[in-house]
């Protein structure tokens, strides 16, 4: 499917939809039919980051994260993109209700999420140390996503009236998503490659 991916050969594969038209109707009722989502995701992030603790512990003495833990947090982030993405606006395409735990995306919504999971031969120093090392990264999430408040506000005005989402807006949006999803796929131990902190494709 065509779309806007991510590259430069980090480990975290993220694809949108090209079109930036959207229905007028849409911004006064995205936030709404999403709801049900967000109930899900709040337990399945919950057991997410249960089972992104244990894993810290498996790695440190094993040196390995195992695929099924690997491929629930996938699918977690997965859930995750997709929903924040039809949210605000990124695709008219309303998210399934799936939950297949595979790291290559199932290939049944418009925005699409696959994953390259380090599971053997992890870094056990890293891991050790991931709370400090991912601060850098959450302090530039947190100035990005204060940023990202004002232009998805912007935008909902945007498509309320003219039905397009503005290409600008909808790019610098896309690449917030693109760099939140990395920095959450870094923490939560799926791969040891530090992220990078633009949101360039």
């Amino acid at each position: 499917m065509a779309g806007t991916t991510t590259g430069g050969g980090y480990p975290v594969q993220l694809t949108y939809p090209e079109s930036n038209e959207v229905a007028n109707w849409r911004p006064l009722v995205h936030w709404l039919m999403v709801i049900p989502h967000w109930l899900i995701l709040y337990v399945i992030g919950s057991v997410s980051g249960i089972i992104s603790f244990i894993a810290w512990f498996i790695i440190l003495f094993t040196g390995r994260l195992p695929e099924g833990m690997a491929n629930f947090m996938i699918m977690n982030q997965r859930y995750t993109a997709r929903t924040a993405g039809f949210m605000i606006g990124l695709t008219e395409d309303y998210p399934p209700f799936n939950f297949d735990t595979t790291a290559d995306d199932p290939g049944d919504h418009s925005i699409q999420l696959s994953v390259q999971a380090d599971l053997d031969g992890r870094n056990r120093l890293t891991v050790f140390f991931r709370l400090i090392m991912i601060i850098p990264l959450v302090v530039v999430s947190y100035i990005y996503m204060l940023i990202a408040s004002v232009i998805a506000f912007l935008a909902w005005f945007a498509v309320l009236f003219t039905g397009r989402y503005p290409a600008g807006m909808r790019n610098f949006m896309i690449g917030i998503s693109r760099y939140m999803t990395r920095v959450n796929v870094y923490g939560t131990l799926i791969t040891d490659e530090y992220p990078p902190f633009n949101t360039d494709a």
